[in-house]
């Protein structure tokens, strides 16, 4: 594990950017994880732009996108996307290369499966703050041993079927010679062996794994409703990427992982126009005008796209066409106060786990809760995630006593729903692109960081074609279609 990451680190090779004309700029149209990563690998994969100013677009008076913070009671919390798996080697890199602190969580939680009535499973209470190694230990091989026996082999399984993703995901990560450039989704999945999992439900895959009932019903619900809001009807890789979620050795950026878009910008030198919205995209031939709701228009030779666009108002002319994609809502509630142990069938607020999950029952107003900060036994800070609003008679009935709330309604990712279509990378067969079409395999940090690096170098291969005035000896890197033809190539040679 070490060496690759470790080679990440190394300077990759340097490849030409052709001139763009003097008064035509490079634009990024969303200042989150896609268009920063995006940013970070064009500037990163060329020696330069070749004069154009790149330059990236933010709605919003603060980059990071659905990654942010909020404060409750004088305190800095997560509010979106909040985890990041240990085998994540993009973001591995971006937060050792920006000099960033990881903050490490617990990985040993105290779990309570609630049902709407009563707790049907819970693990055990955590240790006394400063146990002895030993104790941790033996506390941890306790819960192991409570799973297992309420849900068997089947945790086995699960964890096999999860192994398996990750290690064809990692596939992502092989160096540039050995990895084609890709002008599909599609063709990204397919390369990886990932693309059968989205023609599935998580729970059909599961079931062909050889899991039982009861582990899908409870503990991989618990994962799906907490990680994406969703059910295991959810289409089976983006399941299977809410399972690794649920992993040990999960980590954060410790003040807030928007730290790694806003490092990535500084470091690609972009310029940024922040509280500035794109309004229209026109193809205008050897260019695009973006004109902004400042009222300002922009000459680009090369538009990325690196926004969901099922909830903006972009007008494209000519317009594009995109498959309809529906975006899962969460809502984010944050509480200062404390729980209400007679709602939660328990005659003691002590008596509450600290990470509370739930069935897929349509009585249960929420996905999860859990505790974000102990003030002290009667005050606490705590984060729940729902699909819908919670309102304040709500609260009051699931809290005993509330000092601060704090709300943020997040479009957080697709509503999965296999068979998934992806729409396409290039909008328009020219030098659209489109980053966020890959969330519709599944949304994270990550992978909006592996769309983005492909996007990147999308870019450049199709810049550096002869007939765009690149030296005939310059790199080029190979197309997913190229790569292809060659293995043919090579395999009727053989035969």
């Amino acid at each position: 594990m070490l060496p690759l990451f470790l080679s990440l680190l190394v300077l990759l090779p340097v490849l030409p950017l052709p001139h763009a004309s003097a008064d035509a700029d490079i634009c990024i149209v969303g200042g989150g994880i896609s268009g920063a990563s995006t940013a970070f690998f064009l500037t990163n994969y060329t020696t330069s732009l070749a004069g154009a100013q790149l330059r990236v677009f933010e709605r919003r008076q603060k980059v990071g996108g659905r990654l942010g913070t909020v404060t409750l009671a004088g305190d800095s919390f997560e509010a979106g996307g909040s985890i990041i798996h240990p085998r994540n080697l993009h973001a591995r890199r971006f937060a050792d290369l920006l000099g960033l602190a990881a903050k490490v969580g617990g990985d040993d939680d105290w779990l309570g499966i609630w049902d709407g009535k009563s707790f049907i499973f819970q693990t055990l209470r955590p240790p006394p703050t400063g146990s002895s190694w030993w104790r941790l230990k033996l506390h941890s091989l306790l819960n192991s041993l409570l799973l297992l026996r309420r849900y068997g082999l089947s945790l086995l399984k699960m964890d096999k079927f999860v192994q398996e993703m990750l290690q064809r995901f990692m596939l992502f990560y092989n160096g540039l010679e050995s990895r084609p450039v890709f002008a599909t989704v599609e063709e990204m999945l397919q390369w990886t062996g990932l693309y059968g999992l989205t023609r599935r439900t998580l729970e059909e895959e599961l079931l062909d794994a050889g899991l039982n009932t009861q582990t899908i019903a409870e503990l991989v619900t618990v994962i799906t409703r907490i990680n994406y809001g969703q059910s295991t009807h959810i289409s089976g890789l983006a399941g299977a990427v809410s399972l690794a979620g649920s992993e040990s050795g999960l980590w954060a950026v410790k003040g807030g992982n928007w730290q790694l878009a806003a490092g990535l910008l500084k470091t690609s030198n972009a310029t940024l126009h922040l509280q500035e919205g794109i309004e229209s995209i026109t193809d205008a031939g050897d260019y695009y005008v973006l004109r902004s709701n400042t009222g300002s228009e922009y000459n680009c030779t090369v538009t990325v796209v690196a926004t969901p666009l099922d909830e903006v108002n972009i007008t494209f002319s000519p317009p594009i066409s995109i498959p309809p994609r529906k975006m899962q809502h969460t809502h984010a509630t944050f509480v200062r106060g404390l729980l209400n142990p007679g709602y939660f069938g328990v005659n003691s607020a002590s008596n509450v786990p600290e990470l509370i999950g739930t069935l897929e029952l349509p009585d249960i107003p929420f996905s999860c809760i859990s505790v974000l900060k102990r003030y002290s036994e009667d005050d606490m800070a705590y984060k729940m995630f729902s699909r819908a609003k919670l309102d304040d008679g709500l609260l009051d009935q699931i809290f005993s006593a509330r000092k601060e709330t704090i709300r943020i309604n997040w479009a957080a990712y697709p509503h999965y729903e296999a068979p998934e279509e992806f729409g396409p990378i290039v909008l328009d067969g020219k030098q659209l692109y489109y980053v966020n079409t890959f969330e519709s395999a599944a949304s994270a940090i990550e992978t909006g960081a592996v769309a983005a690096e492909n996007v990147a170098r999308l870019v450049i291969s199709r810049l550096s074609l002869p007939q765009r005035g690149v030296e005939p000896d310059a790199p080029h890197i190979k197309s997913f279609t190229e790569q292809e033809e060659e293995g043919s190539q090579r395999r009727h040679v053989d035969l």
